[in-house]
């Protein structure tokens, strides 16, 4: 059985993000916590990637359809649809059109509570309400409500997976096992050595 610190996350830096520069503090932001970064590749990913990456989770429709007309009413706004359903057949084809448009960055992050670290790092979904300090919260403007009347995806820079368990679906779609790498980092040994006892 792997070792809690071996978890491993994913998160791919969307067009938007390359687009806008942001490559550099975007992979700053998940190094400085303590995260180490164990595979990284440039892709223009084709619809059926991204099809496939979306729908892994049977459920991802529905919660997904759910959370936007959640969003809208909290908001005190008409959500564009009464049926989850048909909301993420929108969202989806939106998200094929966005995501193919120009490359993104492919990461695999790994280290103790990777995805839930990497999801606080991140921020919420949509920029508006995602907290500042975080990379949505800092980095862009977005709303699900112009990007609906917009009629596209939200463009919010990065992907990650929502929890450790979807990361061990999504990781082996995007990387196959020999593009990620086994090493050690010198600053490991302070955040999981039991006794420190190299520092002296």
């Amino acid at each position: 059985m792997k070792h809690p610190k071996e978890e491993r996350t994913l998160v791919v830096i969307k067009p938007d993000g390359i687009q806008r520069s942001l490559m550099g503090e975007i992979v700053k932001r998940y190094e400085q916590s303590g995260l180490k970064l164990v595979g990284m590749k440039m892709l223009v990913p084709t619809e059926e990637l991204i099809d496939r990456h979306y729908l892994l989770d049977p459920e991802w429709r529905m919660k997904t359809g759910m959370k936007t007309i959640e969003s809208y009413r909290a908001k005190g706004k008409t959500p564009p649809s009464e049926d989850p359903l048909e909301i993420t057949a929108v969202i989806l084809r939106n998200l094929k059109r966005y995501m193919t448009k120009g490359p993104v960055v492919a990461m695999v992050w790994q280290g103790i509570h990777a995805a839930a670290i990497v999801k606080k790092i991140t921020g919420g979904t949509e920029p508006l309400t995602s907290a500042m300090g975080t990379i949505r919260g800092d980095y862009t403007i977005d709303s699900y409500e112009i990007a609906d009347i917009d009629k596209r995806a939200v463009r919010n820079l990065v992907h990650c997976s929502g929890n450790a368990a979807e990361a061990a679906q999504e990781v082996p779609l995007w990387f196959a096992p020999e593009e990620l790498i086994d090493y050690r980092l010198m600053n490991e040994a302070m955040l999981y050595d039991p006794e420190l006892d190299n520092i002296l």
